[in-house]
């Protein structure tokens, strides 16, 4: 009889959570070969999902009500175990909670985080995994530092208004105020992004255009952010702004390094811990990765490069499930990756493959326990 299957896919984005998919391939295997043990490890890299993945693996869900990225009420959950805590940014500062015309580029913000993060401290958390990726704010962290205890003032004493945008007058931090919890806490800022906070390859260069802001809020928010790091520099927060993942989530993962103490790693890394994947794929005779689609981005970080990268090193055949793929079959071996199956061979409208996913999915776990087990 073969090794038991692991399966650990990432989402397939706008249609299912990977715990969904791990259900969905795993229901096909297990009609096509019933007699197969089937092992489930979704995962995540550090963006959305992340929570997902560790409440899948064991952690508790704590239900949390936050401020979203412009100020209204989000329900969100972070994930706890014994005293680590999983908190994500997206899910409470993300850009996906917000309409195309709600996007507020100069004001949104990432107090939502903070309240997350607040939550995660008293629920006894003594490391807290900051899961950063998808924000809608470029804020610098300030919105999230503001919760936890932080006091960003202009010139004449008062507390500036949320948002990167008002960033522009700061003129003083006070981190005396400060959530004692923070500096017995080990914080682990959880992201593959390696942009500085400033400059052409800074948070506002590189991704205010996709939250929505103009060319000049863009020289704005940059400039903003220059303004901030000063401030917190002379307040005697760590000198980082040049660091790779200071500008990760709209500078969140700058005010995580230099004032929280976090340190930083690739985020599907953080995660196959966090769940326990080596000891999953440990008697494996075959692991499937997946996600919505599969392509160069994919090789860069993500989930399932890291998941294919684990079990390749542990001499474990992989093989993948996606929505679509655009990679050769040369760059699938490269990437330790023996096989694809897409829903775009067993339904060719592109619509229905996101919609029917979950219907879907099955009859690629069939196809694999077919020519795999």
């Amino acid at each position: 009889m073969p090794g038991p299957v692991l399966i650990a896919p990432d989402k397939f984005k706008g249609s299912l959570t990977a715990p969904e998919v791990a259900d969905a391939v795993a229901a096909g295997l297990r009609r096509a070969r019933p007699e197969v043990e089937v092992r489930s490890a979704p995962v995540a890299d550090g963006g959305d999902g992340t929570v997902q993945a560790a409440v899948a693996s064991g952690f508790v869900p704590v239900p949390v009500r936050v401020a979203g990225p412009v100020g209204e009420p989000v329900d969100t959950e972070i994930a706890v175990y014994d005293d680590t805590a999983v908190v994500e940014l997206a899910s409470a500062s993300g850009l996906a909670l917000l309409n195309p015309d709600e996007l507020a580029p100069l004001a949104a913000s990432s107090e939502g985080t903070g309240e997350a993060v607040l939550a995660a401290l008293d629920a006894g958390a003594r490391t807290v995994v900051l899961g950063v990726g998808g924000s809608a704010c470029t804020d610098g962290g300030a919105g999230m530092l503001t919760v936890l205890g932080a006091r960003v003032l202009d010139a004449a004493g008062n507390p500036l208004p949320p948002g990167g945008g008002p960033l522009v007058r700061v003129s003083s931090v006070d981190l005396s105020g400060l959530d004692p919890r923070v500096a017995e806490a080990e914080f682990v800022l959880a992201s593959d992004v390696d942009n500085p906070l400033l400059g052409e390859r800074g948070a506002a260069h590189v991704y205010g255009p996709q939250k929505g802001a103009d060319p000049e809020q863009v020289r704005l928010l940059d400039e903003a952010l220059a303004n901030w790091a000063r401030a917190v520099l002379a307040a005697g927060g760590r000198d980082v702004a040049d660091q790779s993942g200071a500008g990760a989530a709209g500078g969140v993962g700058y005010g995580a390094l230099a004032v929280l103490g976090a340190r930083m790693r690739p985020g599907v890394d953080v995660v196959l811990e966090l769940i326990g994947f080596d000891r999953q794929l440990d008697g494996a005779g075959l692991v499937v990765i997946g996600e919505g689609s599969l392509d160069e981005q994919t090789l860069h970080g993500k989930g399932p490069a890291g998941v294919a990268a684990r079990a390749r090193a542990a001499g474990v055949p992989v093989v993948a499930v996606a929505g679509r793929s655009e990679l050769s079959p040369e760059r699938l071996r490269e990437a330790g990756i023996e096989a694809v199956y897409t829903l775009t061979e067993v339904e060719p409208d592109p619509q229905r493959c996101i919609r029917d996913a979950a219907t879907l999915l099955p009859a690629l776990g069939e196809r694999i326990a077919e020519n795999h087990l």
